[in-house]
């Protein structure tokens, strides 16, 4: 049964890869792009690597909706028309709920994981997403600590740069002036 949902998710994934790249629309883009990480970090669940698996969620799906935001303040779009066009977009985002929905349903419905009462089994499953998170953080940290911090840099100036480009200068724009303020 595994195998053939893992054959399903990946399905699943290589679909929603090309349906980012093929697609015309950029609102179309990032929600297959949100499907392919949400069912990317699905696979991590089936290969025991929760913490990835929650990370990849946070991280890529927190970083996508942010991505999102800066390409929409960058397109500059038209807000009326895009409430106009609203039902356009409806189907697709529909297809893509229903589908994580789905997998949400069945992820759940299979796991089983007893909130209630607490058993040795329950505490061996703890320590081992604990040993899992000490692994990657000890390897993170030592082995390649440079490429890390060297990645933190990078998408730093990648932030900055969203942000200067987004920046808009009109001329009814008050900024404040620190020289004058230190000044008064």
């Amino acid at each position: 049964m595994t195998i053939f949902l893992f054959f399903i998710i990946s399905i699943i994934i290589i679909t929603s890869s090309l349906l980012v790249i093929l697609s015309k629309n950029p609102i179309h883009s990032v929600l297959f792009l949100i499907l392919v990480f949400f069912n990317t970090s699905i696979l991590f669940l089936f290969s025991n690597a929760e913490f990835l698996a929650m990370i990849l969620l946070i991280v890529y799906i927190g970083a996508v909706a942010v991505l999102f935001l800066f390409v929409v303040m960058m397109l500059d779009i038209n807000i009326t028309k895009l409430r106009q066009t609203f039902l356009n977009y409806l189907p697709t985002g529909l297809f893509i709920g229903f589908i994580i929905l789905i997998e949400l349903i069945y992820v759940v419905s299979q796991s089983n994981l007893n909130f209630v009462k607490t058993n040795s089994s329950d505490i061996n499953i703890s320590n081992q997403i604990l040993e899992n998170t000490k692994i990657i953080g000890n390897i993170l940290y030592t082995d390649y600590f440079l490429l890390f911090q060297l990645s933190g840099i990078i998408l730093l100036v990648a932030m900055i740069g969203a942000i200067y480009l987004t920046l808009r200068k009109s001329k009814g724009t008050k900024k404040q002036n620190i020289y004058k303020q230190i000044l008064k």
